[in-house]
């Protein structure tokens, strides 16, 4: 199996945008060959299965949405509110918003996972780990709410991102009214 880090990277990218273009029934080895101007059959090289492939799409989805460093550095040494949970929440849905395939192709393996329990059963672990994630994230930065708040909150955001990333009910409600009456309506006091 090929090594190249970058090349990987690259492959994964373009495999995120097939899926988010195309659907799950469009992400092949080869759609990703194309996509990403490389010669056929070195997508396969470097995911040798679509087990394989989705995992790697998984890991390059993770990557590109975390929060930089210094987002996370600037508001370490604040103290814990719902303001500074409600100022979380946006920068989570502006990195959402900010790379729209991204989210869409998170949104299209979660559909297909509905009916191919294999990918079920590679997604579960993986968003279970993100929510684990997140709880431990908020407690060690003494911010308000618990597991459920933070689940709450994640079913929230889902979709709201749904409804951005697709066809809006309200498009002239903004986002950060949305952040704000969830927090005032989800947090603990």
């Amino acid at each position: 199996m090929a090594t190249n880090s970058v090349r990987r990277a690259a492959l994964a990218d373009a495999g995120i945008a097939v899926l988010a273009r195309e659907g799950a029934r469009g992400l092949t080895h080869r759609a990703i060959d194309g996509e990403a101007g490389v010669p056929t059959g070195t997508t396969s090289n470097y995911f040798r299965s679509r087990d394989a492939l989705v995992s790697g799409l998984f890991e390059r989805i993770g990557q590109r949405l975390a929060p930089s460093p210094e987002d996370l550095a600037g508001r370490a040494g604040r103290t814990p509110s719902r303001a500074l949970f409600a100022e979380y929440l946006r920068d989570i849905v502006r990195r959402l918003t900010a790379e729209p395939d991204v989210t869409r192709a998170l949104f299209e393996l979660r559909l297909d996972s509905a009916r191919r329990p294999e990918l079920a059963a590679v997604l579960a672990p993986w968003l279970r780990a993100g929510l684990d994630g997140d709880v431990a994230f908020n407690e060690q930065a003494g911010l308000p709410g618990g597991r459920r708040e933070i689940a709450l909150f994640h079913y929230a955001i889902d979709g709201l991102l749904l409804d951005r990333l697709t066809t809006p009910i309200d498009p002239d409600l903004p986002v950060d009214d949305v952040i704000d009456a969830l927090v005032a309506g989800l947090l603990p006091e």
